[in-house]
């Protein structure tokens, strides 16, 4: 793109040569100012791998139905090939002046092959065609975010595999609530990320409609065979309505839907690890490779990668925000303020695949402390519900009687400093005459988690069981 124009003392409205594609109804070119407000090149280049499939297929049923000849399509698939092979080599003469990457391809084909290039446009418009490139486009980003989601659940499942039977606390509140192993906590990450793999297969299949045919509006006077095309890019079928076809970007919404939704996620797991790594915790490491150092402190090591995955969580919601606004007020069909879907779409999976890679890349990295993990487990009476459910479970005490005896014993224990496997038998049995030895058995932290055994708990034997499963569906 080219450099922006100095408009400090006013718009340069100096014309510049006219844009030969639009004919004989603008006999002068738009002024500097326009162009650089109206051009889009500089970011929708990125589709130019969905362009030419687009204009591949197009030219295949063009020549079906008898509007270009056998020799057109090969001098099109030459002509394409080669200029994708100059766009791969960076050495493509992107144009500004002609807009879009449509435009650029277009006159670039016509450039080396003449008029079999002038005729590829024939039954569709820009509106169809950037709805169809666009639609690929997300669809191949989905299909390479859904790779590294499944990536990076298995190296939750992997390393929940590992420590499946090894504790750490459980917090509500971020205040210790009851112990759980450190494995469980991987595996309720890899249960939140396959959520968001249904979100991408469910907006995959909802945008697998082809646009291509629509032509600017209201379809073509040109009897298009769309299944084809549709087929040829692996579309479902064909849109079945040409003014909702170039005009909606619901899929590109439900896209960056998802991708806040899983940005969210990433974030949270990034916060936590943000917060294990930290002095008081201590709970993991992280090696050199995702941390860095400080500029004064000499004994810092920062977990600027969590940090980061984070702070993009911002930036991808504000992609989708920034769209929702965009279409909020356009009434049917295309307009021009629809340009801006694309460079939020390709900044959000942008910041989303790199979050995903950063991810990926410390759970393998990290090195959980067990021992301290152990230890702080069984802190703030980590055990209580243990406690309480000895009660109901042996003694048949009401829950809510059992409630209220643990927390009177959770208040003299904390009184004295100690837990409440600190307590002896005897202030126990002054709260509730009926507690017995047996209590001791269930107030240790293997204990607790052994216990919760129902569906989806984090005894170690459930944790494995989850683990294993995961990783057979994920390799």
């Amino acid at each position: 793109m080219s450099e922006t124009p100095d408009l400090r003392n006013g718009p340069d409205l100096r014309n510049v040569s006219a844009n030969m594609q639009w004919g004989g109804r603008f006999a002068a070119g738009p002024s500097v100012v326009m162009q650089e407000i109206n051009a889009s090149i500089g970011f929708d280049r990125k589709m130019w791998r969905q362009d030419i499939r687009g204009s591949l297929a197009h030219a295949a049923m063009l020549v079906k139905l008898g509007i270009l000849t056998v020799q057109d399509r090969s001098d099109i698939e030459t002509g394409l090939a080669a200029i994708a092979a100059e766009i791969d080599a960076g050495r493509f003469p992107f144009d500004e002046a002609l807009e879009d990457i449509h435009m650029n391809i277009e006159a670039r084909l016509t450039e080396r092959i003449g008029d079999a290039g002038r005729r590829l446009h024939t039954g569709r418009s820009r509106n169809d065609q950037v709805a169809t490139d666009f639609r690929l486009w997300v669809r191949d980003a989905i299909d390479g975010l859904d790779a590294q989601l499944a990536d990076v659940m298995l190296a939750l499942a992997e390393r929940a595999e590992r420590h499946a039977a090894d504790p750490m606390p459980g917090f509500t509140h971020l205040q210790t609530a009851q112990p759980v192993t450190f494995g469980h906590h991987m595996l309720a990450y890899v249960e939140m990320l396959n959520r968001d793999r249904g979100r991408l297969a469910d907006c995959r299949k909802r945008l697998n409609e082809c646009p291509l045919g629509s032509a600017a509006l209201a379809g073509t006077s040109f009897p298009l065979d769309r299944d084809m095309t549709a087929h040829a890019l692996g579309f479902d079928r064909p849109t079945a309505n040409s003014l909702d076809a170039v005009s909606d970007r619901d899929f590109a919404l439900e896209f960056l839907s998802a991708a806040a939704i899983s940005a969210m996620h990433l974030s949270r797991l990034a916060e936590e690890i943000v917060i294990w790594c930290s002095a008081p915790y201590r709970f993991i490491r992280l090696s050199d490779a995702f941390t860095t150092g400080s500029s004064i402190m000499p004994q810092k090591r920062n977990p600027d990668a969590a940090e980061l995955v984070r702070a993009k969580t911002g930036r991808i919601n504000g992609a989708l925000v920034g769209l929702l606004t965009v279409m909020k007020g356009l009434p049917l069909a295309y307009a021009k303020d629809m340009q801006e879907d694309k460079e939020p779409a390709f900044d959000a999976a942008d910041a989303w695949a790199l979050s995903l890679a950063a991810v990926a890349g410390m759970v393998r990295d990290m090195t959980p402390d067990t021992a301290r993990m152990r230890e702080f487990a069984g802190s703030g009476f980590a055990t209580a519900t243990d406690l309480a459910d000895w009660l109901v479970r042996v003694l048949k005490r009401p829950f809510r009687t059992a409630h209220h005896v643990t927390g009177r014993l959770v208040a003299l224990a904390e009184a004295q400093g100690i837990d409440l496997a600190g307590l002896s038998l005897a202030e126990m049995q002054a709260e509730e005459p009926g507690i017995t030895a047996d209590i001791f058995n269930v107030l240790t932290v293997e204990a607790s988690v052994a216990s919760r055994l129902s569906y989806g708990g984090t005894a170690p034997a459930n944790v494995a069981a989850q683990a294993t499963r995961w990783l057979q569906a994920l390799t």
